[in-house]
């Protein structure tokens, strides 16, 4: 009779072990997952922030411009991946030694008419600095879409350049100052002498 009783009695240090009665297995296998989790989400951050300092390095002001235009980092980041990806697909070249110059005596002739037509010398200044990019094989026939490829490799000038056909469009409503004018001239020049890369030989004769 107290044999039989002894057999009912359920081993207590079997119970104490694993009061839950969970199985061990699962309990390892939901820690394992949850450390997983744990390093993919702290993976993602640092590849976000990773890609933030890059966009930020190569866009410069343009990263913060997108921001605003575009309302929140991760579609201002898609924006400028996407201008990047497109503008390493065009056929863009260095200009050589005689197209550098030609355009150079370019620019001096129409910086030198400024005194006496400073609306003139803007509204052909916009024209060059299109027939630059054209030959340096960036599509032209959209403004947006130019400063856009543009703010790729030209990042700290784009806003300048931005700037400037804003002044040559007003220059045919008559709402340009002569300072107005004078800035634009310098703003297109920023970008003029990025595009173009003028040859040490030829600046050096012209200043002989």
């Amino acid at each position: 009779m107290n044999q039989c009783c002894c057999a009912d009695i359920p081993d207590v240090t079997e119970v104490s072990m694993n009061p839950s009665g969970l199985d061990p297995k699962l309990i390892v296998l939901a820690a394992a997952v949850i450390v997983i989790i744990a390093l993919l989400a702290w993976l993602y951050m640092r590849n976000r922030r990773s890609k933030t300092a890059g966009l930020r390095q190569k866009f410069g002001p343009e990263y913060d411009r997108a921001v605003l235009t575009h309302g929140s980092e991760r579609k201002a980041e898609a924006k400028l991946a996407d201008r990047k990806e497109r503008v390493e697909k065009l056929n863009l070249r260095e200009l050589d030694r005689v197209e550098s110059e030609k355009f150079s005596r370019q620019w001096e002739s129409v910086q030198s008419r400024f005194v006496d037509s400073p609306k003139g010398a803007v509204a052909e200044a916009d024209d060059l600095v299109s027939s630059v990019m054209k030959a340096r094989g960036y599509p032209v026939s959209d403004f947006d879409q130019r400063t856009a490829d543009i703010s790729v490799d030209h990042p700290r000038v784009v806003e300048n350049y931005r700037s400037a056909h804003e002044i040559a469009l007003r220059v045919g409503k008559d709402q340009a100052t002569t300072e107005d004018l004078r800035t634009a001239m310098i703003h297109y020049r920023s970008l003029f002498e990025e595009l173009v890369q003028v040859p040490a030989a030829f600046e050096r004769k012209q200043v002989a």
